[in-house]
């Protein structure tokens, strides 16, 4: 019955976010399919030297590559939204592409939720009808749609592969927690402002051990898996930048001073 009711809710909000396909965009939309048109025609080491458009590639490598990813599939709908002197280009099957990609990258969130909320119902005894309220809260998240699904945005996916690193910690799996948290900040940096908290947590319940008599003993072992899974995800994310000579570049990208933090120039 409950697996019935999930298939209803997320049928239900696919619906809601089909009929929102033609409703108003942002410029959030151009910078994307620009994304696409950069890591599709252009080799990596062009990705974050490109500039014919102003809204340059200034999220973290592992995004980069998620927007190459897309690219495959978009090819098939429109090449003419690959070319990144197609500035502005918004064909209807650019539209209905891009529309269909924020929807189907939504159900990461979703696929996150419900392996949260089953792993609650079994290790705490939740009633089975609380994971389908949660997880109607997160189909028709108002705010979500608005952002992702009217204004476009891809934090729905974003939010899905947070909420799996949260539901990693909770679980006691603190490596790959620390593992899909690194991916996160490595696809969209803004998520750094949670690592220290994560630190701290991760020291606390991972590392550290309370002896008899109130003193700590430290795991070090852990700490430094802990350091290298993260470490590693950095590496591979950042890797084929530094080999390029372009780390500098790329940070300047992700940190624009001069541009100003906003994307938008004041």
């Amino acid at each position: 019955m409950f697996r019935v009711s999930r298939a209803l809710l997320l049928l239900a909000g696919v619906v809601v976010r089909v009929l929102l396909i033609p409703a108003y965009r942002s410029t959030d939309f151009e910078v994307h399919r620009n994304w696409l048109a950069i890591t599709h025609s252009l080799p990596v080491s062009r990705w974050y030297l490109e500039d014919t458009s102003e809204w340059t590639l200034d999220y973290p490598p592992l995004f980069a590559w998620f927007e190459w990813l897309l690219a495959k599939p978009a090819a098939l709908f429109d090449p003419l939204m690959l070319r990144v002197d197609n500035l502005n280009y918004a064909s209807h099957s650019t539209i209905l592409f891009q529309r269909l990609s924020v929807i189907v990258t939504d159900f990461v969130l979703y696929g996150a939720v419900i392996w949260h909320t089953h792993h609650e119902a079994k290790v705490r005894g939740s009633p089975t009808s609380r994971s389908v309220v949660i997880l109607a809260l997160a189909v028709f998240n108002a705010g979500q749609i608005m952002i992702d699904n009217v204004h476009f945005q891809y934090n729905g996916f974003l939010l899905g592969v947070f909420m799996l690193s949260l539901s990693c910690f909770v679980q006691g799996r603190h490596v790959a927690g620390t593992i899909v948290f690194s991916i996160l900040v490595n696809l969209k940096h803004l998520y750094a402002n949670v690592a220290p908290v994560f630190a701290v947590y991760l020291i606390r319940h991972h590392c550290l051990h309370m002896r008899d008599n109130g003193s700590y003993q430290v795991f070090w072992r852990r700490l430094g898996v802990l350091v290298t899974a993260a470490g590693f995800v950095c590496t591979v994310s950042l890797g084929p930048f530094i080999a390029l000579g372009q780390l500098s570049q790329v940070f300047q990208r992700l940190f624009p001073f001069g541009r100003g933090l906003c994307h938008a120039y004041w």
